[in-house]
C-alpha cells in the first residue's frame, strides 16, 4: 500500500477517535507539538526512519519524549503506528489527520506573505476579507519577504492571490514593454 493511502487511512482512524471520544482538541494539539517536534528534531527523524533501530526501542523513545505532555490517546496512537511498524511514515500521518481535521471543521489554512509585519487591525481585516471570498473560516499564517516591497500575498492551496507592490510593478513593466500604457 502507498503511503499516500496509508497516512489517509490512519488519519482518518485517529479523526474518528478524535470525535468519538469527543477529544478532538486535545489530540489536535497533541498531534501538532509531535508533528513539530519531529520536524524540528533530526535525529528523531532519522530514528523513526532507520531499518536498522528495531521497533521496542522506536516506542521506548517515542513513550520517553511524549508521555509527559500528550494524553493517553495521542500516545496510544504513536505506539500503535510503531507496532505496525509505520514510524516512516509517521509525519505524513499527523500531517493529514491535521489537514482532514481542518476539512471537517470547515477551516481553510491561508499562508500569507508580507513586506512588513501586519498590525493586528490589518490582520483582522484581511482574515474577514478572506473568510467572505472563501465562504469558510481561515488560519492566517504570516511570513516576512521584503522582496515583495508592499502588500501582500496569500496562498489557498493552489490558488494565489497576489497583492503584493512588486507584482503591481511587474504588470506595469509588463505594459511599459508592449507599448500599452502611457504617461498622460
Amino acid at each position: 500500500m502507498s503511503n499516500f493511502k496509508v497516512s489517509i487511512r490512519y488519519a482518518t482512524s485517529l479523526l474518528e477517535l478524535a470525535a468519538e471520544k469527543n477529544n478532538l482538541d486535545r489530540i489536535s494539539q497533541d498531534m501538532e507539538l509531535v508533528c513539530h517536534t519531529i520536524e524540528t528534531n533530526n535525529q528523531l527523524k532519522l530514528v523513526l526512519a532507520s531499518p536498522i533501530i528495531k521497533s521496542p526501542v522506536k516506542l521506548s523513545i517515542l513513550t520517553d519524549i511524549f508521555k509527559p505532555v500528550v494524553c493517553d490517546d495521542s500516545l496510544k496512537f504513536l505506539l500503535f503506528v510503531v507496532e505496525k511498524n509505520r514510524e516512516e511514515v509517521l509525519f505524513e500521518i499527523i500531517k493529514k489527520f491535521l489537514e482532514l481535521k481542518d476539512v471537517s471543521l470547515g477551516i481553510v489554512n491561508v499562508d500569507v506573505t508580507t513586506a512588513v509585519e501586519f498590525t493586528a487591525a490589518q490582520t483582522d481585516e484581511l482574515r474577514k476579507k478572506m473568510e467572505s471570498y472563501l465562504n469558510k473560516k481561515t488560519r492566517l499564517k504570516f511570513k516576512i519577504d521584503r522582496q515583495i516591497i508592499g502588500g501582500f500575498v496569500a496562498k489557498v492551496g493552489d490558488s494565489v492571490f497576489d497583492a503584493s507592490l512588486k507584482h503591481q510593478l511587474d504588470l506595469l513593466k509588463k505594459q511599459f514593454i508592449k507599448g500599452g500604457a502611457s504617461l498622460n
